[in-house]
């Protein structure tokens, strides 16, 4: 008799909620914001090659990606805050690739992320993805937030920091909250921040620096 077919290789992950999510096909209806505060807090930026008692999360890398962009994009909108807060989302999922190994990956990796991205948004009733200008904004805070997270705490000179991430302009490191958190701090902070968009976004309010 020929061998059994091996079983289907699962593609969803429990969550501590109890919700079960798809990686090939995420359904917002999964998607639970404690699950992101809890995933994200435990995930190490830098593959945790970073100094202090703490690994920098990402987390709280997103607090400073956030934080970051509404300092430096006045007239954005509460939605827009809420994707800068949630930038990084999926990695609650797949973790924290560092650039040179997405880059070795490929395009898979990037379509994970984009349905996962798309599922994150519709559960709070965002856009799918962020427009090119909106995206381009984050990406600009990101970059400013790497380049203090490299030159801190992650052993680059400033000139090789220069090089990847460019000169950051209008923030300084004694600006941002760059000491790395414990897990359960960032998770809460993580979790404050997203509530306090959400309770302006819920009343129909103008952003708040």
């Amino acid at each position: 008799m020929p061998p059994s077919a091996p079983p289907s290789a699962r593609a969803w992950q429990r969550m501590l909620s109890g919700r079960r999510l798809d990686l090939l096909d995420p359904s917002p209806l999964d998607v639970e914001i404690n699950d992101i505060a809890h995933g994200l807090a435990r995930v190490a930026r830098w593959n945790g090659q970073t100094s202090g008692d703490h690994a920098l999360s990402v987390a709280q890398h997103s607090l400073l990606v956030e934080d970051i962009f509404r300092r430096s994009n006045p007239k954005a909108s509460l939605d827009d805050l809420l994707m800068a807060l949630l930038h990084d989302a999926p990695e609650y999922v797949i973790g924290d690739m560092i650039s040179p190994f997405k880059a070795i990956v490929g395009g898979g990796y990037k379509v994970v992320e984009k349905r996962l991205e798309a599922a994150v948004h519709l559960r709070f009733g965002l856009p799918a993805h962020p427009n090119a200008a909106l995206k381009s904004a984050i990406k600009k805070a990101d970059m400013i937030s790497a380049y203090f997270e490299a030159t801190v705490l992650a052993g680059f000179s400033e000139l090789e920091a220069r090089k990847f991430f460019g000169q950051p302009k209008g923030f300084t490191r004694d600006t941002l909250m760059i000491e790395p958190l414990p897990a359960a701090q960032a998770q809460q902070a993580f979790l404050d921040r997203f509530e306090t968009i959400e309770q302006q976004r819920s009343h129909g309010e103008r952003a708040k620096a």
